[in-house]
């Protein structure tokens, strides 16, 4: 007659709640405090290191990664208050820039105190009509699909350049001057001189090539922010290894490595929410300080893009922390965890009696799993963490999928883990142990 699964796992489960209940009375031993102390220690030092790496990774993406910055700074081709800035800033440019003396020059001398005169009178009402004309092709061009076409061509051209804005040296398309980090709009200018002679001005042929910037960041934190990403810079790719690294080694040193587990998980969640609130106090202080005439909702439209994908790298990690962490717990030795895990046993046994009672046989399936569910779950681990390890830019949504589809693989283990219900069956009357009625075996029947 096979051992009852269940019944083996309630003993074990005994055993271990004994052996920590006998291990609580006894003295700590003075090795247990030095190895407590620096496991501590590792798991704080990777509490601190978790934001400034998830930092560092955030900003070397950005320099080293053309398609991963183009995807940062394109959505703002499509915000109404970018558009309008930019609107503003390009037919301020144009305007400058329209030869209207060389128009007047060509009439005749005999002509220019009759224009003169009418010019004293209208010139005004003239300059703010073709003011509103320029200003209404720009805005017609920046809400166009040519518009988001060459903004994706200028942040192409500018990420060769943007390294520089942290080493300080600006130049390129990305400009660094004093607090201001801009971006050139020489090729929007461009298009819209086009669509300018195109649609009857043909005076905008005669502007040259003008290089106008649109402000991204205007911060006296600028320089304090360039020295700080330079330094992240440098360490890039080794913050977030150390602080994983920090992270292991707590756990492996610590005497109850479960709780140390539940401790680092939460606390790397804990700093990048951290992280996160900093993000939003920044953003208030920055758009508080803004200079006078500055558009704050274009501002806030350009900080947001910014650090939109540091804050989805925020929330990863706070997912992140929440799934190992509760992973950890329900691991362990805890009576409420033991209950979680009991109804998960008996549940789907119960599950598993009812399929066998409907003719289903799990045959050497059944016992493979029953013999290898430690490794075949350990082994389903390892494969959720390499994929979340090597996935570009994981997100909060890719945690909760890989461990929804986790829990989903140990679920199927656990179905499968029926090493009786495929016993062969004699003849045998009703009630008998052998009989259809009780296919399940007596420690099964038992377990229910």
């Amino acid at each position: 007659m096979a051992a009852d699964p269940s019944g083996e796992r309630e003993l074990a489960e005994l055993r271990e709640r004994i052996a920590v209940l006998e291990s609580k009375g006894k003295p700590v031993p003075r090795h247990h405090r030095v190895r407590s102390f620096f496991a501590a220690l590792l798991i704080v030092l990777a509490v601190v290191l978790t934001p400034l790496g998830v930092v560092a990774a955030w900003s070397r993406s950005q320099v080293t990664d053309t398609d991963r910055f183009v995807a940062t700074m394109a959505p703002l081709a499509a915000d109404p208050a970018v558009q309008g800035a930019v609107a503003d800033r390009v037919t301020g440019a144009v305007m400058q820039q329209l030869p209207i003396t060389d128009l007047l020059n060509e009439a005749a001398p005999a002509d220019r105190p009759l224009l003169d005169a009418a010019l004293a009178r209208l010139g005004p009402a003239l300059t703010d009509g073709l003011t509103g004309f320029v200003h209404d092709q720009v805005l017609r061009f920046v809400r166009s699909d040519a518009f988001a076409t060459v903004w994706t061509t200028v942040l192409r051209d500018a990420h060769a350049a943007f390294d520089k804005v942290l080493t300080g040296k600006g130049g390129g398309a990305v400009q660094v001057q004093g607090d201001t980090v801009s971006l050139d709009l020489a090729p929007v200018i461009a298009q819209v001189k086009d669509r300018l002679v195109a649609n009857g001005l043909g005076l905008a042929a005669k502007i040259p090539e003008v290089h106008t910037d649109y402000t991204l960041v205007q911060s006296d934190a600028v320089k304090k922010a360039q020295t700080g990403l330079r330094l992240l810079d440098l360490a890039g790719f080794w913050v977030p290894v150390l602080a994983l690294l920090c992270a292991v080694g707590g756990v492996l040193l610590a005497v109850r490595p479960r709780r140390a587990t539940v401790a680092a998980a939460l606390g790397a969640a804990a700093g990048a929410g951290l992280l996160g609130i900093g993000l939003s106090v920044f953003r208030a202080i920055y758009l508080d300080k803004l200079p006078v005439g500055v558009d704050q909702a274009a501002a806030a439209a350009v900080y947001d893009t910014l650090v939109r994908f540091l804050r989805a790298a925020v929330r990863m990690l706070l997912a992140l922390g929440v799934v190992v962490a509760l992973a950890a717990w329900l691991t362990g030795a805890g009576r409420r965890a033991g209950w979680v895990r009991h109804l998960w046993q008996e549940g789907l046994g119960a599950v598993r009696r009812a399929a066998t009672g409907l003719g289903m046989r799990l045959g050497p399936v059944g016992r493979f799993v029953h013999r290898r569910k430690g490794w075949l779950g350990w082994g389903a681990v390892v494969v959720a963490a390499v994929v979340l390890l090597t996935w570009n830019y994981p997100t909060a949504p890719v945690v909760l999928w890989i461990a929804v589809v986790l829990l989903a693989v140990l679920a199927v283990l656990e179905f499968l883990d029926g090493p009786a219900d495929d016993a062969p069956a004699a003849p045998a009357a009703p009630g008998s142990p052998g009989s259809p009625h009780d296919a399940a075996g007596p420690g099964k029947a038992t377990a229910a």
